[in-house]
């Protein structure tokens, strides 16, 4: 079979093109198709019959989804899907101080040999040229002095590398001071427990020069007493607790009972320290097999916790939604959350599986995401998390930090109705995350990450019923730290599933290049503003904006270009038509004839119906028209009889007044019609279906009453007690709409009742925020380029 040749084309590199045309089709350039270049435009070429292979006689750019992925060309969504792909037992950096305690280790048959010597080289080769060991590119004083006080032990103890041995003790002599000033918030976890225990073994070693009984010192064996008083060791040989992780910095334990807490895979709460730590003390088989499994994957080496396989598969999922790509990848993301669903417990999940001991940092983001997905899981869950009304990351925590609690706030948002757990923690984290901003209190115990505080703040002010996808992206663009967020473990560590600048490069391209298709198709929509001559119908040019807006910031992917603009457009005519039924000079007659003539298709002018009414009339049709044409250009389905009878449908009930104006539920059927979700007779008789229309109805037509008046509080959507959440019944029924949505409606397709919830998330946009938010937003998501 012939090919076609290479295409030589002007500001083109060489395009070899390999694949066998088909006859008379376009054909749509596959990644697979091309090397590995990346093309900011691809070709669309048609073919004659194979006589004519060779000839190309139309180029075009195209704009769908697989031209997107030919443009970064197997490159960086192709390498994102095989991150999620491969995510395994999880990826991270090394750790140097958990790599010590594993060099620390001596051989199971009693041998004055290290059991692992790679270990031991691992920590010869990465000293840092200042002396210390740790992460290169972020200096944290309780990271720097925990990882070079344990490499100079582990050294010292088998009495190698002196020369390093002593510039790890300079280092440390000359830093120590700097843990008076260090940030109590930025405090390694498990700090007070492991450092004094180091410094003892350091003593016993017979390394000098270090000053053991400075006043900081001390502060630290206060602050390990005091986190003993809260964890007793009697309940931690019974139940897993946080000390699991930091069993080497504690002594007279009763390792018959502690064996029984092991993970299957043979850790203590995934510590390879605290496991090292075990097998000295035990010889247990369990620890020395799991510890010798991660020192022949990491070549000597040790990551500060293994597996991490659950917290980086959320996480990720996580950062890709809310970077506004996370389509490109759905069908990895389903897999993931399937890999996390099967360890789901009724006490939550931690961020490796077959842990007893859980979080609530893990669980509520877990949570959250499957709750959105379909994925059935008790909020009772957070009962495990709460004590005395306050809810902690994990028991004996003794500083609270800001994204657990953050995490759980946004959890506590996706509530069904009368789960009143849900309803304590979103009171308690919104009042605890308010405090801490109001403090300037931000720095967080989990993460060190430039954007949080704005992140934060962002979160209280916009609830998620109101954040819409645009919305959240193009802030969060700005919020998302990339390959320099640092993660705070027992040592800084990084994360690259969930922390890379592979994610932000694609969600900034694929941002404005959405942007560039929304500015042409708001310049398409101002045109047809004018040639309608909708200024004379009481459309100012400002809600023409606002309607377009609302739709592109929620149906926002290129493609869908239809769909935004039979959205806006039927918004605006929506309105049209209702002031005109409802203004004083409109008479029944008038209205009646306005049905009569649009059941007919009639454009003519009747002898009872208006100039207006016969221009609004026609306004109508042709937008029916062209939706029509739309939908059967892209989805080869004629909808023309379905969009005529939903609309008569609507201008009956207009008619008839309606306890509640159903522009919402018209506006749903319109969005899934363009869009090709089959919306049949029998959906529309289902009583799921009936149910989400009316409560969308519902919730619609009140919240488009609170943004007529605007009674909002005093700075708009920055006011925890605006009226419309302190309106109960509004958030029941939000409640209830979110249950329909993600619970119960098995018969209904899901892109179908999603559509409700979507609509209904732009009423409330528009009825919380105040009018200069909203422009604001108006003005960074339309019409500012993400840099």
């Amino acid at each position: 079979m012939k090919t076609l040749p290479t295409l030589q084309l002007p500001s083109f590199p060489a395009v070899p093109y390999k694949r066998p045309f088909s006859v008379a089709k376009v054909l749509l350039l596959r990644s697979e198709d091309l090397p590995q270049n990346n093309y900011k435009r691809i070709l669309k070429v048609f073919n004659h019959e194979y006589k004519s292979l060779s000839k190309v006689y139309e180029m075009d750019v195209l704009k769908d989804e697989e031209a997107f992925e030919v443009s970064m060309t197997k490159g960086d969504i192709y390498h994102i899907r095989e991150m999620l792909d491969t995510m395994g037992d999880g990826r991270t950096s090394l750790s140097p101080y958990d790599t010590a305690w594993i060099a620390l280790v001596r051989n199971i048959q009693e041998l004055d040999l290290p059991q692992f010597p790679s270990s031991l080289q691992w920590i010869a080769n990465n000293q840092l040229s200042d002396g210390s060991w740790g992460d290169e590119h972020f200096f944290l004083t309780y990271d720097r002095l925990l990882n070079t006080l344990a490499c100079v032990v582990a050294l010292k103890s088998w009495n190698i590398h002196a020369h390093k041995i002593e510039k790890g003790i300079i280092f440390i002599k000359e830093n120590i001071h700097k843990l008076k000033s260090a940030e109590a918030e930025n405090m390694t976890c498990g700090f007070e427990i492991v450092f004094p225990s180091l410094l003892q073994r350091a003593r016993n070693l017979g390394i000098d020069n270090i000053p053991y009984d400075a006043p900081v010192i001390k502060e630290i064996y206060a602050a390990r007493d005091r986190k003993m008083e809260r964890i007793p060791k009697d309940l931690m040989h019974t139940v897993p607790t946080s000390l699991l992780f930091s069993l080497e910095g504690l002594q007279d334990l009763d390792w018959k009972k502690l064996l029984k807490l092991q993970t299957p895979l043979g850790s203590f709460l995934t510590s390879p320290a605290s496991t090292a730590f075990a097998l000295m003390e035990t010889k247990d088989d369990k620890c020395f097999r799991y510890l010798d499994d991660i020192v022949k994957k990491f070549n000597g080496g040790a990551p500060h916790s293994y597996p991490t396989d659950l917290f980086p598969r959320l996480w990720a999922v996580d950062r890709l939604q809310r970077l506004g790509i996370s389509r490109f990848f759905e069908s990895q993301i389903t897999d993931i959350f399937h890999y996390v669903y099967g360890f789901w417990t009724k006490e939550g999940i931690f961020s490796a599986r077959y842990s007893r001991f859980c979080d609530i940092d893990v669980t509520s983001m877990g949570f959250r995401l499957l709750r959105l997905h379909g994925f059935s899981v008790n909020p009772d869950v957070f009962k495990h998390f709460k004590n005395d009304n306050k809810f902690s990351c994990y028991g004996g925590q003794m500083i609270e930090s800001a994204t657990p609690i953050f995490n759980l706030y946004r959890a506590s948002q996706v509530q069904f109705p009368g789960e009143t757990i849900l309803e304590e923690a979103k009171k308690f984290s919104y009042s605890f995350l308010q405090e801490k901003l109001e403090s300037h209190q931000l720095l967080d115990k989990w993460v060190i990450s430039e954007g949080l505080s704005d992140e934060i703040k962002k979160g209280l002010e916009l609830p998620w019923y109101a954040d819409l996808p645009r919305v959240e992206a193009r802030f969060y663009i700005e919020q998302y730290g990339g390959a320099t967020d640092v993660w705070i473990g027992k040592t800084l560590y990084r994360m690259p599933d969930i922390s890379n600048n592979v994610y932000l490069d694609v969600a900034k391209f694929d941002y404005n290049r959405c942007q560039a298709q929304h500015e042409t198709e708001w310049n398409e929509i101002q045109k047809w503003y004018a040639n309608a001559n909708l200024q004379e119908l009481g459309i100012t040019r400002k809600y023409l904006l606002h309607a377009y807006f609302l739709a592109a910031a929620t149906i926002f992917e290129p493609e869908r270009s239809n769909v935004r603009l039979a959205w806006a457009k039927s918004q605006i005519i929506c309105k049209i038509i209702t002031s005109h039924f409802k203004h004083k000079t409109t008479s029944l007659e008038q209205r009646i004839d306005f049905l009569e003539n649009f059941r007919n298709n009639i454009d003519g002018l009747s002898k009872t119906q208006s100039k207006t009414g016969h221009g609004i009339l026609n306004i109508l049709l042709k937008t029916l028209d062209q939706s029509s044409k739309d939908a059967w250009r892209i989805h080869g389905r004629d909808t023309s009889h379905q969009l005529h009878d939903a609309w008569g449908a609507w201008l009956m009930k207009l008619n008839k007044g309606v306890e509640y104006n159903e522009d919402a539920e018209l506006l749903v059927y319109i969005i899934n019609i363009c869009a090709g979700h089959m919306v049949s007779e029998e959906t529309l008789l289902d009583p799921v279906y009936k149910r989400l229309s009316k409560l969308t109805n519902k919730i619609c037509q009140q919240l488009h009453g609170y943004e007529n008046e605007k009674v909002l509080g005093i700075d708009g959507c920055s006011t925890e007690n605006n009226s419309i959440k302190c309106c109960t019944e509004i958030e029941r029924d939000m409640q209830a709409l979110v249950e329909l949505v993600f619970c119960e409606s098995n018969v209904v397709n899901k892109n179908v009742n999603q559509t409700f919830l979507m609509v209904a998330k732009t009423y409330y946009y528009g009825a919380y925020c105040s009018p200069e938010t909203i422009d604001f937003h108006i003005s960074k998501v339309l019409f500012e380029r993400v840099v």
